[in-house]
Order: structure tokens, then sequence, then C-alpha cells
């Protein structure tokens, strides 16, 4: 008896035209990037949610989309606008490890050494420092009270509270929040079970993102970063950037230039003088693929 079979079949039904899509990474922080230019997508946190579960969708740390520029970035010299999606489905301000890696596709696609990025941060200086290596500028950061935002005024350089063991932090934001804990080894701290509840803590009404340093030397040090909605994470371009800051608004160092090395390597960090910062780093390919049309 022979067996009729089927040209069509499963295997061709999971494999339909979708959205195409780039898996990206920057020191182990994994990124979906979506190119929504010629076709516009949000995410709903659903969606969100799903995608970046690596059970059951593709696996990262976020959803990058990258739009057409408003007017004010495309006459300020944006090439595009990004925007980031964390593994909670919630959209956020900004992400260094993410940049770098848009910027260089850029950077490819124009064989140019610099371009312009908008961000919900702002307009982002980045260019090409060698192989698969890009340096971003990062905004300014600020340690307004009310720039972090925190439910009420407080000294942000010296932050009266306590957990556990982590105490004395310093406050800063650049684009996103931040608090900042100094520690004489990051690896005797908890971070993954203390950081939820400064989070979920009414002084931070938009939550907040944790870093705990280290100073190594006076232009070295360790950090590890619980972030919003995605918590431990192998690299974080900005809480590398305000942990550099943090430390000379504390007189640990005086070095505006510093390596700093997080669980997924090394990016260094310059502090300029207007209190921006410029962040510097790898990226990689990972693969690409399609996601179905109803994400």
């Amino acid at each position: 008896m022979s067996i009729e079979r089927s040209s069509r079949g499963p295997w061709h039904e999971l494999l339909p035209p979708g959205r195409p899509f780039l898996k990206m990474h920057g020191l182990r922080n994994h990124f979906i990037i979506v190119d929504g230019r010629d076709e516009p997508w949000r995410p709903d946190s659903e969606e969100a949610v799903r995608l970046c579960n690596q059970q059951v969708g593709v696996g990262a740390d976020q959803i990058v989309i990258v739009e057409k520029p408003s007017a004010e970035g495309e006459a300020r010299g944006a090439l595009a606008f990004v925007r980031f999606w964390n593994v909670d489905g919630r959209e956020v301000e900004a992400c260094g490890n993410a940049t770098r890696c848009v910027a260089w596709l850029f950077l490819e696609e124009r064989a140019s050494d610099r371009v312009l990025l908008e961000t919900r941060a702002g307009v982002l200086e980045c260019r090409r420092i060698g192989a698969q290596r890009v340096g971003t500028g990062m905004g300014r950061i600020r340690m307004d009270w009310r720039d972090i935002p925190l439910a009420e005024e407080r000294d942000t350089r010296h932050l009266e509270v306590r957990y556990g063991p982590l105490h004395d932090p310093v406050a800063l934001n650049i684009g996103n929040p931040h608090i900042v804990f100094f520690v004489d080894n990051v690896d005797d701290v908890d971070i993954e079970a203390i950081a939820p509840r400064i989070q979920n803590d009414s002084l931070f009404p938009q939550s907040v993102n944790v870093g705990v340093a280290e100073m190594l030397t006076d232009s070295h040090m360790r950090l590890k970063v619980y972030e919003r909605g995605a918590g431990l994470t192998m690299a974080c371009g900005s809480g590398a950037c305000v942990a550099v800051f943090a430390a000379l608004a504390r007189g640990l160092t005086e070095s505006r230039s510093m390596t700093v090395t997080l669980p997924g390597g090394d990016l260094e960090i310059e502090i300029l003088a207007d209190d921006s910062a410029v962040m510097s780093g790898p990226v990689a390919f990972s693969f690409s693929g399609n996601l179905p049309r109803s994400a």
C-alpha cells in the first residue's frame, strides 16, 4: 500500500513568512532586534514576555525595535529612534549594550565610523572603535532627587536607606534610574535576594536598577546590576556608567576613565567634563530568523 505524501505539512506551517529579527549580544546581554522603520511594530506586554522567554520564545534580555526618528531627532541628524522592552514587558528608556548593537548595524550598513541614534534618553553619538567594538555616548548623568525620581527629597550622594548588608548608596539617572552600593566584595552580596525589595520600595516610584560595586583600583571596578524587569544581567551599560560617576561623586576615585568588569566581561567607561558618559565595548551577532506575524 502506498502512502500519499503531502508537499506541505507541519514543517512548512512552522516556517511562515514572518517578521525578520536579528539576535545580538553585548557581553552576553542578549537582544531581539527588529527593524520597524518600514513596518512599525510595538509588542504588547504579553508578546514581549513570551518572546524574551527562552523556554517558549527566542530568549533575550530585551526586545529592541528600530523606528524612524522623530522630527526633532531627524533635525539633529539621528538615523533612527531605538526603543527597548524588558523581559517583563515594560518599555524602558535606555539600554547601553543594545544601543551599541544597533549602532554597529548602522555603522556597517553605511560603511561609516560615526552615527547618531535617538532614544527616550536623547540623541546619542556612536562611534566605531575597532572590529565589532563600539563607543556610545550615553548622555548626561543627573543626581537631583527629582530626576531619579525619588518620592521625596533626599541626599542622593548618601541615601539614608539600609537593606540587609547594603546601605548608604548613591542614586543617579542616565535616562533610567539607578542606585549604586559600594561594598568590599560583590560576591558576598546576594543581590538577587535583596534587589527586589529595593525595587518595590515606595521611595522609587518608577522602580530602580540596583548596582553593587567593588573598587579594585583607582581605575578598575567590579559590578553586578539587578535591572528593573530583567533581574541580574550579564552586563548593564547604563549601570556601568553611573557606577563610575558614583565613585567620582563619593571621592572613591579621581580617574574619569575606568574599566568596569561585569559578569559578562569588561566595559570601558569615560566620564566627560559635562557629566556625560561614554561607554565602549564589544558587540556580537548570534543568529537571525522570523517572528510569527501574530507577534
